[in-house]
């Protein structure tokens, strides 16, 4: 099927096809034409790069979940791995939801004076409510993303 048949049924623009096979995740099958063609099973991989991607990923770690024929192969040790980050993420966002259901509803003139406020506060300047990539980011290099993002020399790519 060619490339445009694949965007289609997939829902993935021709250009990220064309990434994917550019960093190796999909193989075309050749040419039609002008147009590259892939087998049937590319929509398979479509919708294991989709569910990765949904998952927290990256396309590198994705492309670490294919045979070099195509074929899934998934480390489940990877897969509860992400599954720890998530339920972490769930816990992070919760008691962060908690503790601002809980200021908008306190009793206290002035947030300042709320025992349930003051502890979040304390929270967020300690890092604590940081997503979890960043946390994990920042204690790998030291360095806050934001700061590491500056410093950063990556051309963009068009």
């Amino acid at each position: 099927m060619d490339i445009s048949e694949v965007a289609r049924r997939s829902g993935v623009p021709a250009s990220a096809l064309r990434y994917y096979e550019e960093k190796g995740l999909i193989a075309s099958t050749g040419r039609e034409g002008l147009r590259r063609t892939f087998a049937e099973g590319v929509l398979d991989q479509l919708s294991l790069i989709a569910l990765g991607q949904a998952a927290g990923f990256s396309l590198d770690e994705i492309k670490g979940m294919f045979c070099a024929d195509g074929r899934a192969r998934i480390d489940r040790r990877a897969l509860a791995g992400k599954a720890d980050e998530i339920d972490a993420t769930i816990r992070r966002l919760q008691a962060l939801s908690n503790g601002l259901r809980h200021a908008a509803v306190c009793p206290a003139a002035n947030h300042a004076e709320c025992p349930t406020f003051k502890r979040l506060l304390r929270a967020a300047g300690a890092g604590k409510l940081a997503p979890v990539a960043k946390t994990r980011a920042v204690a790998a290099t030291g360095k806050p993303v934001a700061a590491r993002a500056r410093s950063a020399q990556r051309p963009k790519r068009g």
